[in-house]
């Protein structure tokens, strides 16, 4: 029995979301095998990184009040004043915004970067160019969410890429969430921008890796508390 317990925290879960692609690789794998052996490796191959794609790894998350995590798993495109989509009701105001990149091997669910209500959920269709462009964050297809947290209101932009063809989100109107928890998905490549209240410090830098969830991208407080957390 422990043997198996031990193996079961090896196995990194996979999201529900990604069950019906692996399904549909792992069928084109035999396929491809059964019409000539190389092209069935091939396939095999890409079916593995399916699953790999919709890896759903448990995470350990912050809990300390004025903290801003990262709402997804990538490098960090871009740290710096931008106004937000006219969609999220900020309006023509400039706020410190920090986006984070990515790429189809990072794992693509995305989390709240903070506690609090949702207030809004806004969709928009748009183009499919390269997420990690900054013009990406006006153009491409995007779903944006608005969080009411303790220091003000969060704006959670989900974008597509250049590859990524489908934006989930987890969450509906009115919902309460807790930092760290699943809000969203995107398939095959995308980014997530957050825009900040006034008053947050920002902690990443142009470039650096964020782990959604565990990352400290923000802080709003002047005094630094020992840290606690909690898996999520």
């Amino acid at each position: 029995m422990a043997i198996i317990d031990s193996i079961r925290k090896q196995i990194v879960p996979i999201h529900k979301e990604g069950y019906i692609f692996i399904a549909v690789f792992a069928v084109v794998a035999l396929i491809l095998g059964w019409i000539f052996a190389p092209l069935g490796w091939i396939g095999l191959v890409l079916t593995l990184w399916c699953v790999y794609f919709f890896r759903d790894p448990p995470k350990v998350v912050p809990l300390e009040e004025g903290l801003v995590v990262s709402p997804a798993d990538g490098t960090i495109a871009s740290v710096g004043p931008c106004i937000p989509p006219p969609e999220l009701g900020f309006g023509n105001v400039s706020m410190l915004r920090v986006s984070v990149f990515m790429s189809v091997f990072d794992c693509h669910v995305n989390r709240a970067p903070v506690a609090g209500r949702i207030t809004k959920i806004a969709y928009r269709p748009g183009l499919f160019i390269n997420a990690d462009l900054d013009k990406a964050s006006e153009d491409n297809e995007r779903n944006g969410i608005v969080i009411e947290g303790l220091n003000g209101r969060y704006g959670v932009v989900q974008i597509a890429g250049l590859v990524a063809r489908r934006i989930v989100c987890f969450v509906a109107l009115g919902d309460s969430v807790g930092i760290g928890e699943r809000i969203g998905l995107i398939r095959f490549g995308s980014r997530v921008d957050v825009y900040l209240p006034e008053g947050a410090r920002p902690l990443v830098g142009l470039g650096g890796r964020a782990i959604a969830g565990e990352t400290v991208i923000a802080d709003f407080r002047t005094e630094k508390p020992p840290r606690s957390f909690k898996l999520s």
